[in-house]
């Protein structure tokens, strides 16, 4: 296998309807991978695919055995505890003894702004402080793939710019990030290579400079030339 994950003409159906059709998708090391299209194209059922919450129907997904991964959601859940607990948990149910699982949960929340949080309830943070501490826990972790649902969908500009740095700051130590995305320019910030979705469908993979600048996939698609216009929701 060449990467950390490939997968080999991958399909999901929910039902009578199908997510993902004729996947073939490699993930390679390092590589900050962006998840592109309308609403309902697939983004989020590649992710889970990817990350192993959702089994193909048909199809293959190979896996670097040694791989250790972790996912962000679009809404993180958080436990009615402490910001300092809602990471050191994850640590502890990761084999890490309790009292060394609060370290490096006080490490991670530094690492994210949140130190001074470190006590307060974490489901009365704000959206943008719940987003930081998930990215905390996920970060703790030491995953080598970080999967990111819409990771600023519903954050102010501030708690956005917040978050991607964040990504890029991790993206720097050398983790691999693979996210799904509707903001074009966080796209075009973040990404090395962007993947577009059309119906399930894999319409264009390609780096990022290459993706925005090339006319053969508008020229292809009306979906995609209305989706790089910003005109497709």
């Amino acid at each position: 296998m060449s990467g950390l994950i490939q997968l080999k003409a991958v399909e999901v159906r929910f039902g009578p309807v199908a997510a993902l059709t004729g996947v073939n998708l490699r993930v390679g090391t390092g590589e900050r991978l962006a998840l592109i299209g309308a609403n309902g194209s697939g983004k989020s059922t590649l992710l889970r695919v990817l990350h192993g919450l959702v089994k193909p129907a048909a199809g293959s997904v190979l896996r670097d055995s040694g791989m250790r991964q972790a996912m962000l959601f679009q809404r993180p859940y958080m436990l009615r505890s402490s910001a300092l607990n809602n990471v050191a948990l994850a640590l502890w149910l990761n084999g890490t003894r309790w009292t060394e699982a609060k370290e490096q949960a006080r490490l991670a929340l530094g690492c994210v702004g949140l130190g001074a949080a470190a006590l307060r309830n974490a489901q009365a943070l704000s959206g943008g402080q719940q987003q930081r501490l998930a990215l905390a826990r996920a970060w703790s972790l030491k995953p080598h793939v970080l999967f990111l649902d819409e990771p600023t969908s519903s954050l102010d500009p501030h708690a956005k710019r917040e978050v991607e740095a964040l990504m890029a700051d991790f993206a720097q130590s050398g983790m691999t990030l693979v996210f799904a995305s509707h903001n074009l320019g966080q796209v075009k910030r973040l990404a090395t290579r962007v993947v577009y979705l059309e119906q399930g469908r894999v319409l264009a993979d390609l780096p990022v400079q290459e993706f925005f600048n090339s006319p053969l996939l508008v020229e292809t698609s009306r979906e995609a030339d209305l989706f790089v216009k910003g005109e497709l929701a």
